[in-house]
């Protein structure tokens, strides 16, 4: 498509010839420009780990890992789900290191500290369980 160089004034004039509907639709364009043009796009490298940031743990391991943590609160865990739990808790500890890695990563690509990059996202630090 060829640029074509078009003085403001000249813009103003061609728009006061228009059809009412016809400014109608020429001002909802330039508003949809302007949103295009003034929302800050995301690299691709930002979109993937925001993505991975936000997946969180697979439904079914996060039910588990509930359920079998409230019955040992309980005491009525058995000694195979004792093992279970223990297994469950590291696969959701290396879950919370690899998405600690992808924010740190989000942080050093856009150059801020990891706290500020949590507050940016609305991340707050888990509060300690001891259960």
């Amino acid at each position: 498509m060829p640029t074509i160089q078009i003085e403001t004034e000249q813009l103003v004039n061609a728009a006061l010839q228009l059809s009412p509907p016809e400014l109608e639709q020429l001002v909802a364009r330039l508003q949809q420009l302007r949103r295009q043009t003034s929302v800050p796009r995301l690299s691709a490298k930002e979109s993937k780990l925001l993505r991975q940031i936000n997946q969180g743990a697979p439904a079914e391991l996060q039910q588990r890992f509930e359920a079998l943590r409230k019955k040992r609160r309980r005491a009525k865990l058995s000694r195979p789900e004792q093992q279970e739990l223990l297994m469950l808790t590291q696969q959701m500890e290396q879950l919370d290191v690899e998405r600690l890695q992808r924010l740190t990563q989000l942080a050093e690509l856009r150059q801020v500290s990891l706290p500020t990059l949590m507050q940016q996202l609305g991340i707050e630090p888990p509060e300690p369980e001891y259960d």
